[in-house]
Order: structure tokens, then sequence, then C-alpha cells
């Protein structure tokens, strides 16, 4: 990318990319007085810690961190459509997605049914190399996130949740999962509290509007969250009460260029996108004078 823009003739020193250790890098540029905004992508830990060298220097700081967005379905949704959405949406990229659907809270006279649909077109999805262009879902980005992921699963699994498909390494060359489906998972299982960055969807029951939104709202993240409704009613209902930087109802409107982009509480603050996200590197400044 960064050729990119050498090729399209940006000035030296314009752009710059710098390789190494991340630590070492950033505790020598945040401090340094010709850094004077800081952009940071991903973890939430990480994060908090670059967050707190910013503020040391008193320095702006756009925080664009982790989530474990929610989907909520409820019984009057087109749930065949929601199924294809949302199967497309979360096994992008293996999952590893910051915005990534995670927590699937299904209400439950259609529970079984989107479950079983879920789990159905998880099943079908092509895993393989991601030059392959027959691939959909192509490989974890790490040795690391295999025992992760395993981890996550085993405990769950423990603690009562039904492993409806998947949940196991594909092959012992390279880093691919098969897409995974939990269901009726405990609410203090790991993967309901850490994001697991991976092909895992959470499938769990709410009896309401109301149990929903208590699930969605749980959680210290607020980046994205998703829902699905033919009531203009629920709907408002979701716009004032689910707690995210983001949310979409019956679509995939998140990550247009001129939409904000960013998170509530430990998923950060600031946004990456929109007319909004200049602002933070802007100075506002007053002058008045009388002559």
């Amino acid at each position: 990318m960064i050729n990119c823009f050498v090729d399209a003739g940006v000035p030296a020193g314009v752009v710059n990319l710098v390789f190494g250790v991340p630590a070492e890098i950033s505790e020598y540029l945040i401090p340094h007085p010709t850094i004077r905004k800081i952009s940071f992508t991903g973890s939430t830990p990480v994060g908090k810690h670059l967050a707190s060298l910013a503020g040391l220097h008193m320095k702006r700081a756009t925080m664009e961190l982790g989530g474990h967005a929610p989907v909520l379905v409820f019984d009057d949704a087109d749930i065949e459509a929601t199924i294809a959405l949302t199967v497309q949406h979360k096994f992008r990229n293996a999952g590893q997605v910051c915005v990534s659907p995670t927590r699937f809270l299904v209400q439950d006279s259609v529970a079984d049914r989107f479950i079983d649909g879920f789990a159905s077109a998880a099943e079908q999805i092509k895993v393989g190399d991601g030059l392959d262009p027959n691939s959909q879902m192509g490989a974890l980005a790490n040795d690391r996130r295999i025992p992760a992921l395993e981890r996550m699963i085993e405990d769950a699994v423990d603690r009562g949740a039904r492993l409806v498909t998947g949940g196991r390494r594909i092959g012992n060359k390279g880093y691919f999962y098969a897409p995974t489906v939990l269901a009726d998972v405990p609410q203090d299982a790991l993967i309901m509290n850490d994001e697991p960055f991976g092909p895992v969807a959470v499938i769990n029951r709410v009896a309401s509007v109301d149990a929903a939104l208590t699930e969605a709202n749980r959680l210290p993240f607020g980046l994205a969250a998703y829902a699905f409704t033919g009531s203009s009613e629920t709907a408002s209902r979701l716009r004032e009460g689910v707690r995210s930087g983001m949310l979409t109802i019956n679509h995939l409107g998140l990550a247009l260029p001129e939409v904000p982009f960013g998170g509530l509480g430990d998923s950060g603050y600031g946004t990456e996108g929109g007319s909004e996200a200049v602002e933070a590197y802007l100075d506002t400044r007053f002058v008045t004078q009388k002559l």
C-alpha cells in the first residue's frame, strides 16, 4: 500500500512506514515532539496502553479497539434473509474483523430455525487458500489463534454449550479453522466475555426485546451492533437502547467511507470515517481583535 503512494508521486517523507518491535516504535514515536496525533486500530489492552502514553504528552488519539458485536434477531424478521447476510458477515476474513458479528441473540420462537439454518450455511463455506478464487474463507492470522479458539470452545462446551458445527482445525498445514457455531452458551463462558476474533458464532435464545437489550449492553465494549426486525416500534427501541458506536438494522450499513466508524467504552473513542474523522486532526482556534 505504501508503494502505491510512492508510485503515485507522493513526496518522500509525507507517508512513512516503520518496521520493528511495535512497543519500541510506539514508545519512541508517541512522546516525540514531531508527532502531534495518534491513531490506533487494534486490541483494547494495547489501545489503553497507547492512549495512556498519548495522554502523558497531551496528544490527541483516535482509538478503534476491540468489540464483541451483538446481533439481535426477533421473530418478526425475515429469518432466511438474516441468515444469508449474517453468515457472510460473520465469516468474512475468518471472523478476524473488529465489527464481526459474534453474540447472536435470537428470540425463542425462531431460535431453532435460525440455529439450524445458520449452521447449515456455515458448513457450506469453502475454506482454503486465500489466493484460490474458489475459496470463501481463508486462514487465521497466526498459529496463536488456533489454541486460543480451542480454549474458548472447550470452555464453552464444558460449561454446557452445544457445539452445533465446526470446532476443529482443518488439516495440519497453515492456520485453517472450520466455521463454527455454538448454541446455548452460558453467560460465564470465556467466549461470551472475550472477543474470539475468529470464525466462531455464538447463538443464544432471548425471550424479549428487554432481554436482548440487557445482554447486548452487558459487556464494556460498544463498537458495532446488528439487529433484524420487522417492527418499527422495536427498531425505535433498539436505536435508543443499544449502547454501541454503530448500529445497523435490517442490513449491513457499516464501514462506508462517508459515515462515522468508531465505538464507545472499551471499544475506544473517535471515528475513522465520515467528515467527523477529520476533526481529530484539526486545531480549533479563536482569535479576536479590536481596532
